[in-house]
């Protein structure tokens, strides 16, 4: 019967898993267990850099959030989504302030950990960005591939994690070279 039409399961790990935290300094690294312990559970076929990476991010992303936001936002949101090929690791606020750091300005002091989110992202082959959320907060998300390297650099991710509201996927920027 194995006509190869059908279409192949979804890889089981695959999902979209978010939670709250207060916006204190313990919930870094109650996040960054957190989102480690996800990927354990699911068996994700992750890199061990990337790991490391997203790790890195997710502790950047809500320690951020923390020293920044805690005043409007008691809460900090951290999602992680899992695709095929990709793993988007997201905190959202509700603080209006946009960071300039992810916005590529180099010459500007402070914001520190975001150029790192930024280096991370782009080394891996993967994205970031900051979103504005309806309720006038922010969110602050990168997308990393399970396997470094598995997009060529310019090259649209092929399959990104499912999209989720007030999260848009990277894009290709058709001026780009």
């Amino acid at each position: 019967m194995g006509s190869g039409n059908v279409p192949a399961r979804p890889p089981s790990y695959e999902g979209v898993w978010r939670f709250t935290a207060p916006a204190v300094d313990v919930s870094v690294p109650q996040a960054r267990h957190a989102v480690r312990d996800l990927l354990v559970r699911q068996g994700v076929p992750v890199h061990d850099d990337t790991v490391h990476g997203l790790l890195l991010i997710v502790s950047e992303l809500v320690t951020n959030a923390v020293k920044h936001a805690a005043l409007l936002s008691p809460e900090v949101a951290v999602e992680v989504a899992i695709g095929a090929e990709w793993v988007r690791v997201s905190v959202e606020d509700n603080h209006p302030y946009r960071p300039k750091a992810l916005e590529a300005d180099y010459g500007q002091t402070g914001g520190r950990g975001l150029l790192l989110v930024r280096e991370i992202a782009l080394e891996s082959g993967g994205a970031c960005d900051v979103e504005h959320t309806a309720s006038g907060g922010k969110i602050i998300w990168a997308a990393l591939p399970l396997i470094p390297g598995y997009a060529a650099p310019g090259e649209a991710p092929s399959a990104l994690p499912p999209a989720v509201p007030g999260i848009t996927s990277p894009r290709r920027d058709p001026s780009a070279p």
